[in-house]
């Protein structure tokens, strides 16, 4: 395009002195062309000399120190030139664009002529530009502001990019060059692509900003307007194991007319209910998978899923509050602070999430008193390890690996090699049995003195331990091999010695000499300050955002909703990939609903053994049939005589605790087996435990693929085709399961 000597003088101007805040002043005035013509004058703002240059047409160079804009007006001699066109009067310089308001620049484009032809190099560089813009992560944040979301921002940004080709104006086009891809361009095109968003996706805009709402999870103290209303008493028990701190709110717990206690795992709710009961308050307990209410009791001991929030306490006591920063199960140690309507409630935990119990208190209005504990006696590390000899143990030691594979090389080390007798615990165990292996180990004059568990010796149990010996520091955490946390080092540790025992001074060392530097600094490491805690949605917050979604599965459905949904800084959305496993497996039923769907998917199963993952699977199908569901697995006649089968025996309890769950989070006539599912799993954990005491063989994996002959009930050959089309059925089941779940 000719351009006239004016605009050819202020381009050289231009990038020579690399200006910048350009303004010009159109002259009305048109004269003849023999005569003398007022032409347009340019001020610019020099980033260098922090100066105001005036730029004539002729090239003088006029200096004015205190205006932001000048408008000067000079004549030449108009050449009489036809070659070159007079540019209109209203067209800005390139090297203004960057300073004009982005919604005329929108209104420009918007309403402009047809785009010019672009050389190939130009349409090249600027398709460069756009697709750096597409998949600039900040612009795609920063679109969140105008509620365009980040999985319609791609399509949002390549209908903005053939926009702009259709129009392409020659001073944006041309400053957009000089910018080129990258940081600049992406802040220049954005402001112009929230007018456009704005102009062109009002309906989208609406309904992602509905989801948003409907995904909102901040401000969660204003979820429970009836604990809000309650002039709470809030008192932490800080400090590390065995120091007294839960004995004390225990025994406020039964002082008072009613309360419950909420507790991290069902067999530490089972012995608090038995120790309540044994000192003459009446107590019921409540877990998943068992209800069992007490006459004339006003007292609950539960686990912390299964508290309510709706009944009123005098006293209310939350164990291990520090489980608020859990990665998965955080959400209800939360949900129990903000929502329990209780006069007082005793928290029981590490200093690590004291700060942010202070902030919630502060947000809910809460009194908080602090009580602060010691050690009765201070744990000692022993300076002499194991010297990586297993046979170097002693009565009352309790030997910590972190893998059932570790666990049961040590039982048959030690037995193997020592007088020694050994009793196991670990997660996999249901809670009966790891309470007969725990009393077993406690009980003095019996050959059973060493314990061999994994970190879920941890919390729950009340155990006589004169030495806590690990046999490693490291474990498997999902993905790779890593050190084990410094706080679970210490909490573990900590188990060593209990005031009232035979043990009252702990004692802690490790097996080998290497690993002895790095227990020495987990335990004078102070506790890690959490700054965030976890959140889940209540069922009705995913049926509110189910409501703004169509066409999506139910996992596809959690996914959308993290990645939309709000918090506040000081929480997080807990990890659910387990739940989305479930979901993705539960996705071929037909005839659940969404809250059918959601119950089932927090059913408590290892998504990592596929005959327990088939299982949920057939209830589900038995449920969504309408019809009653069935346990249909054989019982066990013997305990175990090698691994496989005491597996087999973990994954049918696992079954039976399973089914007693879903019974109790759905209609009792759905799940009629309840008493049968109460007597197998008693039967089951008893078989457990005399399979332990006798276990005297080498570990094998879980997943050691399918058997040849018999299934998992020891299923005999078919003799119909209707039972062998049955069977065949049932094996494709599982192969799917096996599918999802690896």
């Amino acid at each position: 395009m000719a351009r006239n000597p004016a605009t050819r003088l202020l381009r050289l101007c231009s990038s020579q002195y690399k200006l910048s805040k350009v303004r010009f002043f159109p002259s009305s005035n048109r004269f003849s062309s023999h005569s003398t013509q007022t032409h347009q004058s340019f001020c610019f703002f020099h980033p260098k000399t922090t100066k105001f240059h005036h730029i004539s047409p002729l090239g003088l160079d006029f200096r004015v120190p205190s205006f932001s804009y000048c408008t000067i007006e000079s004549t030449v001699s108009e050449h009489d030139d036809n070659n070159n066109k007079k540019e209109d009067e209203n067209q800005v310089s390139a090297s203004h664009v960057a300073n004009v308001d982005p919604v005329q620049l929108y209104h420009r484009l918007r309403d402009g002529p047809v785009a010019r032809k672009l050389g190939v190099d130009q349409w090249e560089q600027l398709t460069e530009i756009f697709r750096c813009f597409a998949r600039s992560g900040w612009a795609s944040n920063q679109a969140l502001a105008i509620y365009i979301g980040a999985s319609f921002f791609q399509t949002a940004a390549h209908n903005f990019r053939s926009f702009f080709f259709k129009k392409c104006d020659d001073e944006i086009v041309d400053y957009l060059l000089s910018l080129g891809p990258g940081n600049e361009s992406e802040r220049f095109l954005f402001p112009i692509f929230v007018e456009y968003c704005l102009e062109e996706f009002p309906d989208e805009i609406k309904k992602f900003r509905s989801m948003i709402s409907s995904a909102d999870l901040t401000k969660p103290e204003t979820w429970f307007p009836f604990a809000r209303a309650i002039k709470r008493k809030i008192i932490y028990h800080c400090g590390p194991t065995n120091s007294g701190k839960t004995y004390n709110a225990l025994q406020r717990f039964m002082e008072a007319k009613k309360g419950i206690y909420c507790s991290p795992l069902r067999l530490l709710a089972m012995e608090v209910f038995d120790k309540v009961n044994s000192l003459g308050v009446y107590c019921s307990l409540l877990t998943g998978q068992e209800k069992k209410y007490v006459p004339f009791g006003n007292h609950t001991a539960c686990t912390v899923e299964m508290v309510s929030t709706e009944e009123l306490y005098e006293v209310a006591v939350i164990d291990e509050i520090q489980m608020m920063s859990d990665v998965y199960r955080g959400y209800a140690w939360t949900r129990a602070l903000l929502g329990l309507q209780a006069d007082e409630i005793h928290l029981c935990g590490d200093p690590s999430v004291l700060d942010i119990v202070r902030k919630i208190c502060q947000e809910t209005g809460d009194e908080l008193i602090e009580n602060h504990y010691e050690r009765f006696k201070p744990l000692v590390v022993e300076a002499k390890t194991l010297l990586g000899d297993i046979r170097n143990v002693r009565s009352g030691d309790c030997v910590v690996a972190f893998s059932r594979r570790e666990i049961f090389e040590v039982k048959l080390a030690i037995e193997k090699h020592t007088n020694h007798k050994c009793c196991v615990i670990y997660g996999a165990l249901p809670p009966e049995t790891r309470r007969h292996q725990a009393n077993l180990f406690n009980e003095q004059g019996n050959e059973y003195d060493i314990l061999v568990a994994s970190d879920a010796v941890g919390m729950g149990l009340n155990l006589n331990i004169r030495r806590v010996v690990f046999y490693s520091l490291s474990k498997y955490n999902g993905d790779k091999i890593v050190p084990v946390p410094a706080s679970q080092v210490k909490q573990i540790a900590g188990r060593a010695g209990r005031r009232g025992s035979i043990y009252p001074d702990g004692l802690t060392t490790t097996l080998h000499l290497d690993d002895l530097d790095y227990l020495i600094e987990c335990l004078q490491k102070s506790f890690d300050e959490v700054k965030k805690v976890g959140l889940f949605p209540f069922y009705e917050q995913v049926e509110l955002f189910a409501g703004q979604i169509a066409d999506v599965t139910f996992s596809q459905l959690l996914e959308k909703f993290g990645e939309n949904c709000r918090l506040d800084g000081s929480y997080f959305l807990c990890k659910h990939d387990h739940i989305k496993k479930v979901a993705n497996m539960l996705e071929k039923v037909q005839g659940l609903s969404l809250e059918d769907r959601f119950n089932f998917c927090f059913a408590p199963v290892n998504i990592r053994d596929p005959k327990a993952m088939y299982h949920l699977l057939r209830f589900a199908q038995s449920y969504a049939q309408n019809v009653p569901v069935s346990l249909a697995m054989g019982m066990p006649k013997t305990s175990a005589r090698n691994d496989t089968e005491l597996l087999d025996l973990e994954s049918k309890h696992q079954v039976v605790s399973m089914y007693l769950w879903l019974s109790n989070h759905f209609k009792e006539e759905t799940f009629p087996y309840v008493k049968k599912a109460e007597a197998m799993a008693t039967d089951i954990a008893e078989l457990l435990g005399q399979s332990l005491i006798k276990a005297n063989w080498k570990p094998e994996s879980r997943n050691q693929g399918k058997k040849s002959n018999d299934d998992e009930d020891g299923y005999k050959r078919p003799r119909s085709m209707v039972k062998l089309q049955e069977q065949k059925r049932q094996e494709k089941d599982i192969e799917s399961v096996e599918k999802v779940t690896a």
